[in-house]
């Protein structure tokens, strides 16, 4: 017996040093891990989002800002365009009248030209031929009216139809002014309008892809509060079966003040030792695991009666052993339970197989050992 303990604790000497690195590490462990990081980067993200906010909120004041200041060029651009509107309209109309004035003005020049060649062509007559000419004195006096008063028509006609020409010139000229300088005005604010829209537009995308990663980073925040949340539940279902453990030890009603014996318990398994018992990512590891392959035969590490073989939370398929004195082993993850509740089982039976139930990483046993239910170091009683 002396010379089996001697064996076995030389052999839990040369896999201890590479329980750390082991891949199948205890579910318990690495759940306190991902816990942890898991508030580190759930505080990492709602300071994050919280300057997100901040930064939206200072945006979203400088757009208001830059919309205040838009909103007034955009209505006086409305205004100039309007006025542009209306004395491009004038200019236009304007711009009609000097085509119809400068076709009435050539019609006149045109029929006082034909006048003046048919007054070339048969001779102008004169005061003395038409005196001589007329039958009476007042025949005269009539003819030569006639002919002054055409002279003078004509004269008039070109006269008012020049003017109304050259006014018409003069209104189309100041009419061109004004809406050259309108139009100067205008292009002035649509630039100051462009630019105000300009600085808006460039606010606003700032804001909208702030706020799109803001959601973004918050959709990942839930997700990891979700998950954090669901860990923390495996915890404390492995926890609560931890508990239910002791309590049917207790109940089993066997007590003692029983200490390590150099007799010892038989390794339960046969496989690597890869995670002892002790604290472990903040928290007591309640016993050892030992990774083994997937059925691989679990040994009762001495007699005693089962007090429970089944499911319990966490531990996956487990078995209780109850040895008397105080002293109670446990058999967690089994892919296959063996024995039953109340069967007596003798050291070295096989009561069931290394599986992967429960809070697991990978096949392998969660052996404990546990004095009045109270967990202790397995490694004490192999």
């Amino acid at each position: 017996m002396i010379r089996r303990f001697a064996l076995a604790a030389l052999c839990a000497l040369l896999v201890v040093a590479s329980a750390a690195a082991s891949p199948s590490d205890d579910k318990l462990g690495r759940l306190q891990d991902k816990i942890a990081r898991a508030n580190q980067r759930e505080g990492v993200l709602t300071s994050q989002i919280s300057a997100i906010s901040t930064r939206i909120r200072n945006l979203e004041g400088n757009v208001s800002a830059a919309e205040a200041k838009l909103a007034p060029l955009q209505a006086e651009l409305v205004v100039h365009q309007r006025k542009l509107d209306a004395i491009t309209d004038v200019y236009r109309r304007q711009a009609l009248r000097l085509e119809a004035a400068q076709g009435q003005y050539e019609i006149v020049a045109k029929r006082l030209g034909r006048r003046l060649i048919l007054l070339y062509q048969e001779g102008r007559p004169d005061v003395v031929s038409v005196v001589f000419s007329s039958t009476s004195i007042s025949d005269a006096v009539k003819q030569i009216e006639y002919l002054q008063d055409i002279t003078l028509n004509d004269e008039s006609i070109a006269q008012r139809v020049n003017e109304v020409r050259i006014h018409f010139a003069a209104v189309k000229k100041r009419t061109g002014k004004i809406r050259a300088i309108v139009a100067d005005e205008m292009r002035t604010i649509a630039a100051q309008t462009a630019e105000a829209q300009r600085v808006r537009d460039g606010l606003v995308s700032t804001r909208d892809a702030l706020a799109s990663t803001r959601s973004k980073e918050s959709r990942i925040l839930a997700g990891v509060r979700e998950s954090k949340q669901q860990w923390l539940a495996d915890v404390a279902a492995l926890q609560a079966g931890s508990a239910a453990i002791a309590e049917r030890i207790r109940a089993a009603g066997s007590s003692s003040s029983a200490t390590p014996s150099a007799a010892g318990l038989i390794w339960p398994v046969s496989g690597v030792l890869t995670s002892t018992f002790g604290m472990r990512w903040g928290r007591m590891h309640e016993g050892i695991d030992i990774g083994a392959p997937e059925g691989t035969p679990i040994y009762a590490a001495t007699g005693g009666t089962v007090i429970y073989a089944g499911w319990e939370g966490g531990y996956g398929n487990l078995t209780v052993i109850d040895h008397g004195n105080g002293l109670s082993t446990a058999y967690g993850h089994q892919s296959q339970i063996a024995v039953s509740n109340g069967q007596v089982v003798a050291r070295g039976q096989a009561i069931g197989y290394v599986g992967n139930t429960g809070h697991s990483f990978g096949p392998h046993l969660h052996f404990e050992v546990r004095v009045n239910g109270t967990p202790v170091d397995p490694l004490q009683y192999l």
